[in-house]
């Protein structure tokens, strides 16, 4: 029986197991299918606390692992399909033909962004293809990009661009943007956001170096197809939390974010917490989920001496 589980390699797990391990909790963590999450998919990452230069995304997660590693932290390389929680209230945890049994989890499995699913999506990660403004918009300096999106995400993302870029095209599927009127409103009164109504991105572009250079644009209208000169492509059609392995020990909203506890990281099942992209659906920065990881470490540390 483990005094404490972390799910997931992010910021958050990482974090959370640096505060339990110290806390001589000997946490264990269970990777999932993306050990590292969704920072091993960067490059430089310019805005972590600690890093003037800035650091590879990979780099910084590696770091990580061995800070928790350090203070005992321990790493299986499984995927948990459920979590069930027992009659004496600690829970069971199965990762395909192994079970694991724990006083409390923590799962920090993050969100993946949604994408279009086309060919050479994997490939221009960290290429020109991103989900992070705030993380990659500095990388575009005085060059043209765009944003696919319509609700205030994609919104927020083009008008945080404009400090950036030279000009960001506005891609929609339809002629109106489905963003809350204040910030369609603002989008549209910018000067350098261009939106391009009636679209949809059929293709990535490349150069010769296997960086983006242009998108191919469909109509939704007629299907008639032309070509767009961009340097980054910044996908806003929303996220999607890993949420769905705990069941219903969690309560969900609409988009299958866990809900927390107001100001804390607890669920509605006790002994059971969530951190980092999981739950938050508002910051999605990589510093505010280690902040929550180490939140959530704080309150498992708590619930196993009050229990």
């Amino acid at each position: 029986m483990e005094e404490v589980i972390i799910i997931g390699t992010g910021c958050a797990g990482y974090t959370a197991a640096i505060y339990t391990a110290r806390a001589n909790l000997s946490p264990l963590i269970l990777s999932g299918t993306q050990p590292g999450g969704q920072l091993t998919t960067t490059t430089e990452v310019e805005n972590f606390p600690g890093h003037p230069d800035g650091i590879m995304g990979p780099e910084l997660m590696q770091r990580m692992e061995q800070q928790a590693t350090k203070f005992g932290a321990r790493i299986e390389y499984v995927s948990v399909d459920s979590v069930q929680k027992l009659d004496d209230g600690s829970f069971a945890l199965k990762a395909g033909e192994k079970t694991f049994e724990a006083k409390t989890v923590i799962v920090a499995t993050g969100a993946a962004p949604r994408h279009l699913g086309l060919p050479n999506e994997k490939e221009l990660i960290g290429r020109g293809l991103t989900s992070c403004a705030t993380c990659d918009g500095a990388f575009y300096r005085d060059v043209p990009v765009c944003v696919i999106g319509g609700g205030d995400s994609a919104c927020e993302e083009a008008d945080f661009l404009t400090r950036f870029a030279s000009k960001v095209y506005l891609i929609h599927r339809r002629d109106e943007l489905r963003a809350s009127k204040i910030m369609a409103d603002r989008v549209l009164a910018n000067e350098k956001i261009e939106p391009v109504w009636n679209s949809g991105v059929s293709e990535y572009l490349t150069n010769d170096k296997g960086e983006m250079r242009a998108v191919k644009l469909k109509s939704t209208l007629d299907g008639s197809e032309k070509e767009l000169e961009v340097e980054c492509v910044f996908v806003a059609i929303g996220h999607i939390p890993n949420s769905a392995f705990v069941g219903d020990l969690v309560d969900l909203d609409d988009n299958g974010y866990i809900l927390q506890k107001p100001g804390r990281t607890a669920t509605k099942t006790p002994g059971l917490f969530a951190a980092g992209d999981v739950a938050d659906h508002y910051y999605r920065q990589a510093i505010t989920a280690a902040g929550q990881g180490c939140a959530a470490a704080l309150e498992a540390e708590r619930y196993l001496s009050e229990n």
